[in-house]
């Protein structure tokens, strides 16, 4: 037995429910007289829908696959060697579940290793070998073709990526070593830091040939067959591949500089996985991985990078992360039995605000059914309809519409000042309006009499009480709240409110609903400001009390960036409004007054009409002066750490005590929430892995949030 196959033997016993991908052998003859060749296809055996991946036993199907193809390239009976996947996947990767699974830092590092041995094979043969990247090709899989001497891709392929440093790996089997020095270090910097750290980008087809992955592109019903004829006229000599010199100059160093500023933007040194992945990328430069010696040691730190970082807690939180945007989010807990969905034909917006046309937007795009906006005049509904329009046309320059659908979908859009005619055939209407009660009740009660019987009510409140807002009506029951985040069209979440009287029917169509829309949608109680807007309010509420203390703004902002957060307080602050923030505050502080205070700098900034905190015109931010002259502060300043405990273990007390409330089924949808809703890093697993890591949920509630093993270090 050879030494990869002792060493994929080894690790598969640590995963013994691996779906195994087979790679299956067969032989042809190349168009053009070019000889006979031999075709390895990856398949799991199961369908589409069930991508393949590589485990060890998986990875060990393959050594055999290429001793077979070796030993004939050898002996002269073949004349090239090609990679290609099941119809629409070509291989995702490597089996995350299997990962996983490790304890032990040998046993990853011996995952490496084994990955590195049968794919560096592909390099090696007697014979040149091609890689038709058919389907989806991701992490592992993008790797494998990345060792081949060419590859081709079908102009149909609609995702390629490495992921890993998304999940808080490294692309260890090759792929920084490797991309580097086929696309150049600053292209290679883009797929394997930029894209992955902006919610794991995808890229298509075409783009995967533009930035010369692949060698050749062409379509995908018969992408197979013109890829061997290709592969044919590069054999016989009739086409020559051409690959411009990769510049190994002090531009190398800049592409490696530019993918630190972009991980110390996205998780501020708090992950390690990006900096482990620029390290390697940094050390390819003087190397050669066409030879033996070098490719060795590049792919001996992308091993020991790859172990590091499976034995590591961003890695876990990862995973677990992963697992809730995959499963968890598509089988929603405590939604009701989908048959008692109603039908919806078409959708009626109360208002015509950018938060109310974006809803318009999302609503024609996804359902394609009539939808139509009302306000208080024809100024703001023509604004409204306007705005839906203009962004249709904005999808079809991009190319993302035709002008048929484009077409089709204004057509569908229109506007209205009598909510009793538009509505009369609406079968879901959402208000969103501005956030008064008084206001809220009055919409309802005139929507309320103009709808049929069956119709929905949905308010997109951000934390106002649904069950009141509904407790005038003479149907309480079809209310529900339906919490979109903003900017609408790209965070997935929707947080769906439960009433005390929504009835199930009623509850069903809304998940229903969610779901045409593409939206991750979890279940949450009738509690104040819900999962999102309470946990934020609760840690921003903190930092603002710590700067009405006396601590510096800036001292304040920084305080939450070991968590590596897709921004600071005061940027969020910012974004939200300062505004809004304070009005969600004193919802907050009405129901739980011991626990969220009404900051009176926030109060004051607010009064003054102030947007923003901070000013730009050095590039940096600083602190506004007209802002600063507002401030009452006090004299008893925070450092960092102080401020960052403080609100964890605030964020710790609220989780527990929304726990203890029913406001949400368990940790994991909370979790779930602020991933989806409010761009919380996958390194954090959402917060809770986070809390339980760190031993802040044991000291604050006197126990974890989540089972010891779900997202933990291996102990």
């Amino acid at each position: 037995m050879s030494k990869t196959a002792e060493l994929l033997k080894g690790a598969a016993e640590l995963f013994p429910d691996e779906v195994v991908t087979e790679a299956h052998v067969r032989h042809l003859d190349l168009p053009s007289g070019a000889g006979r060749f031999a075709l390895i296809t990856l398949d799991n055996g199961l369908d589409h829908t069930k991508p393949t991946t590589f485990g060890p036993q998986s990875l060990a199907l393959l050594d055999a696959a290429l001793d077979k193809v070796e030993a004939e390239a050898a002996a002269g009976d073949i004349v090239g060697v090609g990679l290609t996947g099941k119809p629409f996947i070509f291989a995702v990767g490597a089996d995350l579940k299997g990962v996983g699974l490790l304890r032990r830092h040998e046993d990853a590092l011996a995952i490496g290793r084994g990955g590195h041995a049968v794919f560096a094979r592909l390099g090696r043969l007697a014979v040149p070998t091609f890689a038709y990247y058919n389907g989806a090709a991701m992490g592992g899989g993008v790797e494998a073709g990345l060792h081949c001497t060419y590859r081709t891709v079908t102009a149909a392929l609609p995702a390629f990526s490495l992921p890993e440093v998304f999940l808080g790996l490294v692309p260890g089997w090759g792929g920084c070593a490797l991309l580097p020095h086929l696309i150049g270090a600053d292209r290679a910097v883009s797929v394997i830091i930029e894209n992955s750290l902006n919610q794991n980008r995808q890229l298509k087809g075409r783009q995967v040939f533009e930035l010369g992955i692949a060698d050749a592109i062409f379509e995908g019903a018969d992408f197979l067959e013109e890829s061997l004829k290709w592969t044919a006229s590069v054999l016989t000599g009739d086409t020559e591949v051409v690959r411009p010199d990769v510049d190994r100059s002090e531009a190398w160093d800049q592409a490696v500089e530019r993918g630190r500023a972009v991980a110390d933007g996205k998780v501020h040194g708090a992950a390690p996985a990006p900096y482990r992945a620029l390290d390697i990328i940094a050390a390819a430069k003087n190397a050669d991985p066409r030879s033996e010696s070098d490719a060795a040691t590049l792919f001996g730190l992308e091993d020991t990078a790859l172990a590091d970082l499976i034995m590591g807690g961003e890695l876990r939180s990862g995973l677990y992360a992963f697992d809730l945007v995959q499963k968890r989010a598509k089988r929603p807990a405590g939604a009701p039995d989908k048959a008692l969905a109603r039908p919806v034909t078409k959708v009626g917006v109360v208002g015509a605000g950018l938060m109310a046309s974006q809803l318009a937007l999302l609503f024609v795009r996804r359902l394609e059914v009539p939808v139509v906006l009302t306000d208080i005049d024809k100024e703001r509904v023509d604004k409204g309809v306007a705005y839906v329009h203009e962004e249709i046309d904005k999808l079809l320059l991009k190319g993302r519409l035709g002008q048929d659908g484009a077409n089709r979908l204004k057509a569908l859009v229109t506007g209205s000042l009598e909510k009793a005619t538009a509505f009369a055939d609406a079968d879901f209407v959402i208000e969103a309006v501005f956030e008064e009660m008084g206001v809220k009740q009055q919409v309802f009660a005139e929507v309320e009499a103009a709808v049929p019987a069956h119709a929905i009510l949905a308010t997109n409140t951000s934390s106002l009480s649904v069950s009141e807002m509904a407790s005038k009506l003479k149907h309480p029951e079809r209310v529900v709240g339906f919490h979109f985040f903003n900017p609408v069209a790209v965070l997935p979440l929707l947080e769906i409110v439960r009433a005390e009287q929504t009835d199930e029917a009623s509850l069903a169509t809304a998940f229903a609903v969610a779901k045409s829309l593409k939206k991750s949608a979890v279940l949450v109680k009738d509690a104040p400001a819900f999962v999102v807007n309470r946990v934020l309010t609760r840690f921003l509420g903190e930092v603002l009390r710590s700067i009405d203390e006396g601590t510096p703004v800036e001292v304040a902002d920084r305080a939450l960036a070991p968590l590596g957060l897709p921004m600071s307080p005061i940027v969020l602050l910012e974004l939200v409004g300062p505004a809004v923030a304070h009005h969600v505050a004193g919802t907050l502080h009405t129901a739980f007054p011991d626990r969220f205070g009404v900051s009176e700098n926030l109060g004051r900034i607010v009064e003054a009409g102030k947007r923003s905190l901070y000013v730009y015109d050095s590039g940096k931010p600083e602190l506004d002066p007209e802002v600063a002259a507002l401030f009452r502060s006090g004299d008893k300043p925070l450092t960092e750490e102080q401020v960052r405990n403080r609100a964890l273990d605030a964020i710790a007390e609220e989780v527990r005590l929304m726990l203890d409330e029913g406001v949400v089924a368990e940790a994991q949808d909370i979790d779930l929430c602020l991933i989806t809703g409010a761009g919380w890093p996958f390194h954090l697993g959402g917060i809770t892995p986070y809390l339980d890591r760190e031993g802040v949920s044991e000291r604050v509630t006197g126990r974890r949030f989540l089972e010891p093993g779900v997202a933990d270090v291996p102990a």
